[in-house]
């Protein structure tokens, strides 16, 4: 009689206990977090609607309409669908301009995001591997970093360097590059304590390969749950540059900008306001709730 492959419709391999795919074991982690899963949903939605914002976009976000200054939304008097969530102060539609202010804060995410990341990482690799001199001026400088309030140091930066998106962009990295060196180095110095990191030494592993082929690849978990609420704070943070004048100039459809070109109309347009601070909300809400289940998905200790 030969040896049947499946147990009650099951795999043998599975049925025997064989370990779940890597990825299969995150997701099901990951999915027990229901605002995890919102969040990603929320953040797969912006995405789309920032990749089609030329499509989906009934209007120009930069054009103006000499016959429809401060429309309302539709659903209030005096709104129509041809501007369905109203329009600003000099005619623009709300709608147009929201959607493609999508687009803008995620490259403003993004953008800030690598660059942290990646400055971070090799800083960190280095104050971890080279624990004398170079290490320690590297974490004191982090540490003048970290002793600042992070908008105030942003400010002060785009100040030296001149208001403008991309200055703005650089500014919000450099606030966030202490986290990522702290968090690297310490996942650095864990990992330098282990046997294998031992055993790649005494096999003759040079420096640059026990640093990003040895180590790092295992401090990667920590540093992407990082990177994921770095997210929310790098639109966060640039908002309120733009916000303060010192991030995207206008006619940019930033979010922060268009909060700052709307605050004298709080009373008798609030549209013009609420639209702009919602989509900073649940943008960086949706962020939040991502890192918080990368985070159980990543932490062993957090497993169940």
């Amino acid at each position: 009689m030969t040896a049947d492959t499946t147990i009650l419709g099951h795999p043998a391999s599975e049925a025997a206990g064989a370990p779940p795919h890597p990825l299969r074991e995150f997701w099901s982690y990951f999915s027990a977090n229901p605002g995890a899963v919102a969040g990603l949903a929320l953040i797969l939605a912006l995405i789309l609607l920032a990749l089609c914002a030329g499509i989906v976009a009934p209007h120009s976000p930069i054009v103006t309409h000499d016959d429809a200054f401060l429309r309302p939304p539709f659903w209030e008097e005096g709104g129509s669908l041809t501007y369905p969530l109203g329009t600003d102060s000099i005619g623009r539609d709300m709608l147009s301009r929201l959607i493609y202010g999508a687009r803008l804060s995620l490259l403003i995410g993004v953008v800030v995001v690598i660059l942290a990341l990646v400055a971070g990482i090799i800083l960190g690799l280095v104050a971890g591997f080279f624990e004398g001199v170079v290490g320690i001026a590297i974490m004191r400088l982090m540490d003048v970093f970290l002793t600042l309030p992070s908008l105030l140091l942003a400010i002060v930066i785009v100040a030296i360097l001149g208001p403008g998106l991309a200055n703005a962009m650089i500014a919000v990295a450099i606030v966030q590059l202490p986290n990522y060196v702290r968090l690297t180095r310490a996942a650095v110095i864990s990992e330098l304590a282990k046997d294998y990191v031992t055993a790649s030494k005494v096999s003759g592993a040079g420096t640059l390969r026990l640093m990003f082929a040895t180590v790092l690849p295992n401090c990667l978990a920590p540093l992407i749950v990082q990177a994921s609420l770095g997210f929310s704070s790098a639109i966060l943070d640039a908002a309120a540059l733009g916000f303060l004048g010192l991030g995207a100039q206008p006619p940019q459809p930033e979010w922060g900008t268009m909060l700052a070109d709307s605050r004298e109309l709080m009373l008798r347009a609030w549209w013009a306001v609420t639209f702009p601070g919602l989509m900073i909300l649940v943008t960086v809400l949706a962020f939040n709730l991502l890192g918080d289940g990368l985070r159980d998905a990543f932490d062993p200790k957090l497993k169940r």
